[in-house]
């Protein structure tokens, strides 16, 4: 369940009614039957397994949605499925009437279904090999791909994803697969080689900062000149320069390698 407002309708309903149906609930807090419509409402989507999704939207917080709605009188329910409205009641129904509008939204469990919740590599693949489109299936897949990090799986993910439409989920995959989500580690010289950078890059910056602050005290009134010298601002300014003579030397070690 989700409360929507007039700016997160459009992905958290329109968007998410392609990938499942969303039940949008129209209500108020003066609404009496409202109240005693919204709590069933709840419970019976909760009992779907994820087969339908519910968003609650707050009529007098959220007038741009009351106004495509063309609410009248609420409590109003609406069923929504790619994006269009294809079912809806008006009026705190019976708990009976409700369960068949949930069921009307979300057809029976299909074996690729099954598979999809899962989540494993294995059942996925399952799934599309008995739907090779399932919505749910696909971008599942993608992403377990993408998290791998090499160059084969986030190609696969990316074919994966081209068979099915555009969705804000799908687009964030994609972009991942094509920056590549996991990079190799830094190897131990480079690391090594950007800490050196760092060092040098802040040293102008410090040694201004220890110019300026000579009669600026910190608590208990030593001046801060003193706390950073005891913290060993000192030391760092040696082995500062002592990674930039280490750097040099191995740029000429380098260099002679080169030149033979």
């Amino acid at each position: 369940m989700a409360d929507v407002t007039d700016a997160t309708f459009e992905t958290a309903v329109l968007d998410r009614s392609v990938d499942v149906p969303v039940i949008v609930d129209l209500w108020a807090e003066w609404c009496g039957p409202c109240r005693t419509l919204g709590p069933m409402l709840e419970k019976v989507v909760a009992e779907s397994d994820g087969q339908v999704e519910l968003a609650k939207v707050d009529v007098d917080a959220n007038p741009e949605i009351s106004a495509a709605f063309r609410v009248q009188s609420i409590p109003a329910v609406y069923g929504l499925r790619d994006r269009q409205v294809v079912d809806h009641f008006l009026g705190a129904v019976p708990e009976q009437q409700v369960r068949a509008f949930v069921d009307r939204l979300s057809p029976p469990l299909s074996e690729a279904d099954r598979l999809t919740q899962k989540g494993d590599e294995e059942s996925l693949r399952r799934a599309l090999q008995l739907d090779p489109d399932h919505a749910g299936a696909i971008p599942a897949l993608a992403e377990l791909l993408v998290g791998r990090g090499d160059e084969a799986s986030r190609q696969e993910a990316l074919a994966l994803l081209a068979r099915i439409p555009d969705t804000p989920e799908t687009r964030r995959i994609a972009a991942l697969a094509r920056v590549g989500e996991a990079r190799p580690p830094a190897p131990d010289n480079l690391t090594h080689e950007l800490d050196e950078l760092l060092a040098e890059a802040l040293e102008p910056f410090l040694t201004l900062l220890e110019e300026r602050i000579d009669h600026v005290l910190v608590d208990g009134g030593a001046p801060l000149r003193v706390v950073l010298r005891a913290a060993g601002r000192g030391g760092r300014r040696r082995r500062g320069r002592e990674r930039r003579g280490a750097r040099e030397q191995r740029q000429a070690r380098d260099l002679e390698a080169a030149a033979v």
